[in-house]
């Protein structure tokens, strides 16, 4: 059956940008079939369901570049920590004794919320594998829900001497083999969930495995995302290691390329951006994350400057806690406005480029996603402006990046299907996933014996 989107501001993100006013949107099957008036729309497909969009706005649903679904049920238990001690003391603590269980209801409360916000694409990075058999529940999860993306099977295969849970560090040639068996049960050309590749970090692998990642990524022409240049603590493991940038490094090998995503690249220099540029690599910006553990600020305008595609993610919920890219959106443009002091050094527009057909491109996915274009993919999120946060709307995009708190977005389609109408989640029971993530963070925590940093005592300051 089509769909018409009817009179809606639709902020295109074509390339010319076009941002059109009481616009309608023809769906047909899983495409955008055409782009007209609701009159013209409506004529020439009579028995089209019509969607009244008028007063809203239509922009193609947004891309998450980078998140770890599992922790969805650690929310608000490692707040105020440097990354390093956020992970030995809390997330490592707790990834240890994650089930089957644990992570199928983090990945559907994951997805349901990152629907909930507009996001119709994500990018898992499932690096915890206490035991077998724990990247197929987030799999199942993006089924279910029906958001697209990528479920990267990651892995730590070193590490144990800066306090890695021994439990979290596998053997490279059992972690390797699950990918490529998850690789091959799976991806389909033109699947809407594929399954990549996510080696951890520099200071959590070797040199051997990285390499071998990169021959199986050639062999089924595989995604892959990892963590660079996030922290000091990085850069300094790398020179003592390698004599060089985690980046310099990773090119001295072959590991980059156009499939690859670097997420943080936090502490990336001048030359760093330039290795990146010269291999196509595209960059995963996660602004609240970088804050939240005070990693620092990352150079984002230098990267734009020099050609890097870069795209937002919220990173997991455990150092961002939440998965919305509004947030992200205007965190990234904020930030480097104060830091710089340059109003105009990230726009609105530019951060939901990022959080749009950039995002698309980062993943590789930007000739099926990331605009609302005819033949392209119907994933397309809409959003209501008559609330006091939005409302008056003077700019639209001012209104998405600097107004909108994130709970606005009423209706979201994925594959030309409906997953969220007038704010009801229609593809899974919301209620029953929101009252199993619950229960699972409670039995986590409990296991974990993290539960005790959500009963902190009150702190004004570090002292």
């Amino acid at each position: 059956m089509s769909i018409i989107l009817a009179d809606g501001w639709v902020v295109t993100m074509n390339p010319r940008r076009d941002v059109l006013d009481e616009a309608s949107i023809l769906i047909e099957g899983d495409r955008i079939a055409a782009i007209g008036s609701r009159a013209q729309l409506c004529t020439a497909n009579p028995m089209a369901e019509v969607i009244d969009c008028r007063g809203q706005i239509i922009i193609p649903g947004m891309v998450n570049t980078h998140t770890h679904l599992f922790q969805t049920l650690l929310k608000g238990l490692g707040d105020d920590r440097v990354l390093r001690d956020w992970f030995t003391c809390m997330t490592g603590p707790s990834a240890v004794e994650l089930t089957q269980e644990d992570v199928a209801a983090a990945a559907l409360h994951g997805c349901v919320e990152s629907i909930r916000s507009g996001v119709t694409s994500l990018v898992d990075f499932m690096y915890a594998h206490p035991r077998p058999g724990l990247t197929q529940p987030v799999i199942d999860a993006f089924e279910a829900t029906g958001i697209r993306g990528r479920v990267c099977r990651g892995f730590i295969t070193a590490g144990a001497e800066f306090d890695i849970p021994v439990a979290l560090i596998e053997a490279p040639d059992a972690a390797l083999a699950d990918a490529q068996a998850l690789m091959r049960s799976h991806n389909r050309l033109g699947g809407r969930v594929q399954v990549g590749l996510a080696p951890s970090m520099i200071w959590a692998l070797d040199e051997a495995t990285l390499r071998r990642t990169r021959a199986l990524a050639d062999e089924e022409h595989a995604f892959i995302t990892i963590h660079v240049a996030e922290t000091n603590f990085e850069i300094e493991q790398s020179q003592s290691r390698f004599h060089c940038t985690d980046t310099e490094f990773l090119s001295e090998i072959g590991f980059l390329g156009p499939d690859v995503l670097a997420v943080h690249c936090v502490q990336c220099a001048t030359r760093d951006i330039g290795l990146l540029r010269h291999h196509d690599t595209r960059v995963s910006h996660n602004p609240c994350s970088n804050m939240y553990l005070a990693s620092g600020l990352p150079p984002i305008p230098e990267m734009l400057a020099a050609g890097v595609t870069v795209g937002l993610g919220s990173d997991g919920p455990a150092s961002s806690n939440n998965h919305s890219l509004f947030q992200a959106m205007k965190f990234a443009a904020l930030i480097q406005k104060g830091f710089h002091r340059d109003p105009t050094i990230i726009t609105a527009e530019k951060a939901l480029e990022m959080a749009t057909i950039d995002g698309a491109r980062a993943i590789g996915l930007d000739h099926e996603i990331g605009s609302i274009e005819v033949g392209k993919k119907a994933d397309i999120a809409v959003i209501d402006t008559s609330g006091p946060a939005m409302a008056p709307v003077h700019h639209p995009v001012s209104a998405l990046v600097y107004s909108a708190l994130g709970h606005e977005v009423t209706t979201v389609l994925i594959d030309g299907v409906v997953v969220m109408r007038d704010g009801r989640i229609t593809t899974v029971d919301e209620a029953a996933v929101m009252a199993r993530s619950r229960r699972a963070a409670d039995s986590l925590t409990q296991r974990a014996n993290t539960a005790h940093f959500g009963r902190r005592p009150w702190r004004s300051t570090a002292t």
